[in-house]
């Protein structure tokens, strides 16, 4: 609260005042603009429809990463597209995406989150409707790219409204129900995408326009607006150029790369990109208007917890690749049997992922940033073994379980932690930082781990070679989930999320 003189305004996060029209307060009725004393409450019908509103638009952009893989056979056959141009298809969101997602977070920490959310609802409807369009496969690379900026402004916003507009106390539930909502988006890609592709490959783009078109309506009544007090007189076009420049360009090496046999091409990309972002890191640290502000990561926990998602991500991308594929060459399933197994881990973060947020306020991170990711890496353990004539019951089903079950664990704890760390007026950039970090995992593993197990050129048709490098790759990521726990373990302090231990 301010402590302006009387008569009192009602007071929007971080601080900022807002203003009534006249005969707003004549039947008593709040406008989305206005927040009660002490932000929303996660079971009130304003935070119900706040959580409906954010879940679907980070749902739109979780979504399209994973439901378009299943139309790429449809896609080639009816555009005539090679494998290069399928493949463009993939990380030509995926490029834009991760470069631009930096921005996206500080865009709505300067001109107001909930604009930002709608405009890249919007913007990404608009992508989607001209991918359903699309002739051919460069005009579908294209609209795909232009999905990706959609999505670097909706993910951030998300996240950054949530810690925005809630209680306090009532952030950790909030975004435990977001993040087991948006996630199960994420999952149900391949059953949804099985499903559309049957009647129609476009069908899968134009789900997104009733998607948005709602997000806008009910954004626009519901959603509080929210921006940072201490937002910069102007934008650092440098800093977000450099950004741009050095994650697109190692997303782009890391993508192309393996595939090219590191060509040229993407070896240029590579020492673009890596510049790009040591440019990127001296610009932030000279800039008086950062940005991601270097205050950020003298943050400990902020730091750590970071390292943590990357870890625990990058085993999660390895899985979901290598897992799918795993059942389908080795063990002779359909492409929607293998999507489909991965369900009850999703079932499991739709039913418990807002009670697991709920218990974090109450234990602290440290207990359940520790014991998820073991969980998880004991259900991947479990996986590993998955192989030839192997049954889904007995030995798929437990692993897939305790996968779940520590996904459950961690990843409301791990957004809420991170977003506890910086002030509220950071918010959006926070959680900007914590999605490049976690796309950026992904990447990385989707384009090393099958390398490092020894899974190259057409090695993935063969069972008998398959298998074993799916093993390995199982391992590492067994691995990459118990570096995540050491982490936790080392560098989250003991105490409450919103606690001064924990940056505030």
């Amino acid at each position: 609260m301010t402590d302006a003189a009387p008569p009192p305004q009602p007071v929007g996060p971080g601080g900022a005042p807002h203003h009534h029209r006249p005969g707003d307060g004549r039947r008593g009725r709040r406008r989305p603009e206005e927040l009660p004393d002490g932000g929303l409450r996660a079971q009130s019908p304003q935070g119900r429809a706040v959580l409906l509103v954010l879940v679907l638009g980070s749902g739109m952009a979780f979504l399209d990463g994973t439901v378009v893989n299943v139309a790429l056979p449809s896609i080639g056959a009816d555009l005539g597209a090679d494998v290069a141009g399928l493949q463009l298809t993939v990380t030509a969101y995926l490029l834009t995406l991760s470069s631009l997602i930096l921005l996206g977070g500080s865009l709505g920490d300067r001109y107001g989150r909930r604009r930002v959310l709608l405009v890249g609802a919007v913007w990404f409807a608009l992508a989607s409707l001209g991918c359903a369009l699309a002739p051919d496969v460069p005009t579908l690379v294209a609209a795909r790219a232009l999905q990706g900026v959609g999505g670097a402004l909706l993910t951030p916003g998300g996240l950054a409204v949530l810690q925005a507009s809630f209680a306090r106390e009532d952030r950790a539930r909030a975004i435990g129900t977001w993040s087991g909502l948006t996630g199960v988006a994420g999952a149900a890609g391949p059953l949804l995408g099985g499903w559309l592709v049957a009647w129609d490959w476009r069908a899968v783009f134009l789900l997104n326009l009733p998607l948005a078109a709602a997000v806008v309506v009910l954004g626009l009544r519901h959603v509080p607006e929210s921006r940072s007090p201490e937002r910069a007189p102007s934008l650092d076009v440098p800093g977000a150029l450099t950004s741009a420049v050095g994650l697109g360009g190692v997303t782009y090496a890391l993508v192309a790369g393996p595939d090219g046999g590191w060509g040229a091409g993407s070896v240029v990309a590579g020492v673009v990109g890596a510049a790009g972002l040591v440019a990127f890191v001296l610009r932030e640290r000279s800039a008086r208007h950062p940005v991601v502000p270097p205050a950020l990561f003298r943050s400990r926990v902020f730091t750590v917890v970071n390292a943590g998602t990357f870890a625990v991500y990058a085993a999660l991308g390895g899985v979901m690749l290598l897992l799918v594929l795993q059942l389908q060459v080795s063990l002779g399933w359909s492409a929607l049997a293998a999507g489909a197994a991965t369900a009850p881990s999703t079932l499991l973060m739709l039913l418990l992922s807002g009670r697991s947020g709920a218990a974090a306020t109450r234990t602290g991170p440290r207990l359940p940033l520790v014991v998820g990711p073991l969980v998880g890496g004991a259900g991947v353990l479990w996986l590993s073994g998955v192989g030839p004539g192997d049954v889904y019951p007995v030995d798929v089903l437990p692993g897939v379980l305790l996968l779940g079950s520590g996904l459950v664990v961690t990843v409301a704890p791990l957004t809420a932690t991170v977003l506890a760390a910086a002030p509220d007026a950071l918010s959006g950039t926070a959680s900007g930082v914590n999605n490049a970090v976690a796309r950026s995992a992904g990447l990385v593993a989707v384009a090393a781990l099958p390398a490092v197990a020894g899974l190259t050129g057409d090695a993935y048709a063969d069972p008998s070679l398959l298998t074993p490098a799916f093993r390995t790759a199982m391992l590492v990521c067994a691995g990459l989930l118990a570096a995540g726990a050491l982490l936790a373990l080392v560098g989250v302090p003991r105490g409450r999320p919103d606690d001064e231990v924990l940056g505030r």
